[in-house]
């Protein structure tokens, strides 16, 4: 591959992981939205129950753009590691959530949702630093 290549493959892959990132953590605000609603209405329940099949999909497809964008890029595999450890993390609360095990559920839950807007920060400011920039001198 020529350096162009790989540079191009690179970003490919981290925007991908961006979007995937940014997927997951709205999934997540759209379950803490529909909890609220599971509370007070009869639809809550579809909702919130149609917006876990998303977000556990979002979180597949977050470990799927980690990879693509360590894999042929050459970059950091830590991203697949937080990817990975995101699945674990909405497998148990799947898990929890099917238990109706609220105590739990819901403090995982908004753990989930700030390791998920963390991510997403950090992916947006890598964005906008980017190669050769520098925000501090700003």
């Amino acid at each position: 591959m020529t350096t162009a290549m790989v540079t191009a493959t690179r970003r490919g892959g981290t925007a991908f992981v961006r979007t995937a990132i940014a997927l997951q953590t709205l999934s997540l605000f759209f379950q803490a939205a529909t909890a609220g609603l599971l509370l007070s209405s009869s639809h809550g329940e579809v909702l919130h129950s149609v917006g876990a099949r998303v977000m556990y999909g979002a979180s597949m497809l977050y470990v799927l753009a980690a990879v693509v964008a360590w894999r042929p890029g050459g970059g950091s595999p830590r991203p697949v590691l937080y990817a990975s450890v995101f699945l674990v993390l909405a497998s148990l609360q799947v898990v929890l959530g099917i238990a109706h095990m609220p105590a739990l559920h819901v403090p995982l839950g908004t753990l989930m949702f700030a390791l998920s807007v963390l991510a997403l920060g950090q992916a947006v400011r890598e964005r906008l630093k980017g190669p050769g920039r520098d925000l501090t001198s700003r």
